[in-house]
């Protein structure tokens, strides 16, 4: 019994696991530098350097989009953490920015990794908000706020998908503690305001009436 036809079928199924191997590797090397560049430009948009956040996520987005034809088949998935923080980080730099948020398709993301970064972005906005709370800007906290809160009614529907949407629900979970917890922070501001408004109402009054 000659077993050469096995043996070259065999050889013939080892190159493409090889390849796919060797795929795999380099996928999950190189894209840990989109999710570190997306990270810094994050941290960027915080520190108030949103021209350089924008550079860092546009060098981001190139590698990414470079490491898509390396991608093939059940290999996409390694893409999907990468594609969500891209999906976070551009977000966030066009809501600073006063502008619409991007769509799916400008971003060449998959649909759950566009739902999962824009639930992740809703955390960012928290911090947004604090942030302008504690510089004074109280309009600049409710504004932030509302984007969280139209994000996460908008993504909501979601949760129905979380079968085929690894983490959706928890994401949703998380978010809407955020978005209560930024309610209660933005709501104690604007009564902060308000008093403090009064108070300097009465002074003038004092001050007017000889007082």
């Amino acid at each position: 019994m000659s077993l050469d036809r096995t043996e070259a079928s065999l050889d013939k199924i080892i190159k493409p696991l090889s390849d796919e191997i060797e795929s795999r590797e380099f996928l999950i090397k190189n894209t840990r530098d989109v999710i570190s560049m997306c990270s810094r430009a994050i941290i960027a948009v915080h520190a108030g350097d949103t021209v350089s956040a924008a550079a860092k996520a546009k060098e981001a987005a190139k590698l990414l989009r470079s490491h898509k034809k390396r991608a093939a088949g059940g290999l996409r998935r390694y893409l999907a953490v990468p594609e969500q923080e891209l999906v976070e980080a551009l977000s966030l730099i066009a809501i600073v920015g006063g502008r619409p948020v991007p769509s799916r398709e400008s971003l060449g993301v998959s649909g759950p990794s566009y739902v999962l970064g824009l639930l992740d972005c809703i955390g960012e906005l928290k911090r947004l908000a604090y942030d302008r709370i504690r510089a004074g800007d109280a309009a600049g906290a409710q504004d932030a706020f509302r984007t969280m809160e139209g994000l996460y009614n908008m993504l909501y529907p979601f949760a129905a998908f979380d079968k085929v949407i690894k983490e959706a629900r928890r994401k949703l979970d998380v978010a809407r503690i955020l978005i209560e917890d930024t309610r209660a922070a933005v709501t104690e501001e604007a009564r902060r305001a308000e008093l403090l408004h009064a108070l300097r109402g009465l002074r003038s009054m004092g001050a007017g009436d000889g007082i």
